[in-house]
C-alpha cells in the first residue's frame, strides 16, 4: 500500500493560516467535505478522537500531527496535508500531558479498517526520517508534497 496514492492534491494546503487546532480541523474538514471525501460527522468525531487520543509527534527539530477518526465518517479514502504558516499546539501522542508546536498536519480519512494500520505504519517510517519532515515543512507548493511522497520508498 503506497501512502502516495492516498495523498489528494486538492486537499493540500501550503501556508495555512489558523490560530488553533479547532480552526485547523475546521479548515481541513471544509475542503474534504466540499469535495465529498467525508460525512458531516467527520469534524466532531475527529475533534473528539484527538481529545482522547492525541496525535502530536515531535521528531528531532520538527513536530507534526496525524489526526484521524473512525472509518464510518469517511466516504472516500484520503490523506489531507496542511503545512501551517505558524505552528499550532497539539498534545503529544506518547504523553498527553505535554504539548508540541505542530508545523504540518497529515489528516487521515480511511474507511477500510486494515488501511488505517498499514497507512499509519508507512507514515511512521516516513516521518521518522528528519530529511522527509524538513522537505514537508518547507514545501513551497502542492507538487513538492506529492513528489516527496512519491519518491519515498517504504520498507
Amino acid at each position: 500500500m503506497a501512502v502516495a496514492s492516498f495523498i489528494k492534491e486538492s486537499l493540500i494546503n501550503i501556508g495555512l493560516k489558523v490560530e488553533n487546532q479547532d480552526e485547523l480541523f475546521h479548515a481541513m474538514f471544509e475542503k474534504a467535505y466540499e469535495q465529498g471525501f467525508v460525512k458531516e460527522t467527520f469534524l466532531p468525531k475527529i475533534k473528539e478522537r484527538e481529545s482522547i487520543f492525541p496525535t502530536g509527534l515531535s521528531v528531532n527539530n520538527y513536530s507534526i500531527a496525524i489526526p484521524h477518526t473512525d472509518p464510518e465518517h469517511v466516504v472516500e479514502q484520503f490523506i489531507a496535508v496542511s503545512v501551517l504558516e505558524k505552528p499550532v499546539s497539539f498534545h503529544l501522542m506518547e504523553d498527553n500531558t505535554k504539548t508540541t508546536e505542530v508545523q504540518a498536519v497529515l489528516m487521515l480519512g480511511l474507511n477500510q479498517p486494515h488501511s488505517q494500520i498499514e497507512v499509519l505504519q508507512e507514515l511512521m517510517q516516513v516521518i521518522q526520517v528528519e530529511e522527509h519532515l524538513e522537505k514537508l515543512i518547507h514545501a513551497k507548493d502542492k507538487s513538492d508534497i506529492t513528489l516527496l511522497f512519491e519518491s519515498i520508498k517504504i520498507s
